[in-house]
Formats: structure tokens, sequence, C-alpha cells
């Protein structure tokens, strides 16, 4: 029985520590969304998360060389808006440009892949949400 006590108190601390993370991301990315100044082209923050993706050019978000720069390229945030309706369904939306990067200073050029990062934190949880709502629907259909 203390085998089944301890996974489900195991389970609940990595919940918990789930969420305590992703209430802190959203603090950060809150006032990444101004430092970066994707607030001067989004009116407000909740407006981000209507985006598929966000994407980024001129730096590598890949874990094995996060932030590091592609010499000759653009330090660009492009958004990915996609409409159902539209005869082109995705679009790019260029969020932020700040020129070629390696002019851009060290420091904000981790801030812009930290906002990226943080940004697609938050996404994969509402993706995640999403599908398990969705699978709840599962259950209702055949009742």
């Amino acid at each position: 029985m203390s085998s089944a006590l301890d996974r489900l108190k195991n389970l609940t601390n990595k919940i918990s520590s789930y969420e305590l993370t992703r209430k802190n991301n959203m603090l950060q990315l809150k006032e990444l969304f101004v430092s970066v100044g994707i607030d001067k082209k989004i009116d407000t923050f909740e407006e981000l998360f209507l985006f598929k993706a966000i994407n980024l050019s001129g730096a590598s978000l890949l874990e094995e060389n996060l932030g590091e720069i592609k010499e000759g390229k653009y330090l660009q945030i492009l958004a990915i808006s996609y409409d159902k309706t539209a005869k082109v369904k995705s679009k790019n939306i260029s969020l932020a440009y700040f020129g070629r990067v390696e002019n851009v200073d060290c420091e904000f050029k981790d801030s812009v892949v930290e906002f990226i990062i943080r940004y697609r934190f938050e996404k994969s949880f509402m993706t995640l949400e999403h599908y398990n709502s969705m699978l709840g629907d599962f259950g209702k259909k055949s009742e």
C-alpha cells in the first residue's frame, strides 16, 4: 500500500512543481513580451497565444547550441497564423526585427531566445490541455 501512496505523492509533487514552474514562466514571459518589444506589434499579451507557433531566425533554438548565432542572418521573431477559410492557410508575420544578428547585443539576443523558449513552454501546456479535453469528448460520444 505504501508503494501506491509513494507513487501518488511523487506524482502530486511533480504536478505541483510543473504548475509552479508554469506560473513563474508566465510572469517571466510577460516581462519579456515588453522588453523584447513584442508589445509594439501585438495589443495584448493574450493575443500571443492565438498564433500556431512562434519561430526565430538568426539564432539557434536547439538544445545543444541554444542561442548560437547564425552569421550573416537577421535576428527576427516570426509568428505563424493559421486561417482555415483563407486561400493561403498559414501566414508568417514578423513580430520583431532586430537587424543582423552579429550586431545585436548578446544579452538582448539571449532575452529573445528566452522569450521563444518560454512561449513554447506555455504553448505546449495549452496544447496538452486542448488534447486532454478532446480525449474527454470520446467518452461522452458513446453515452
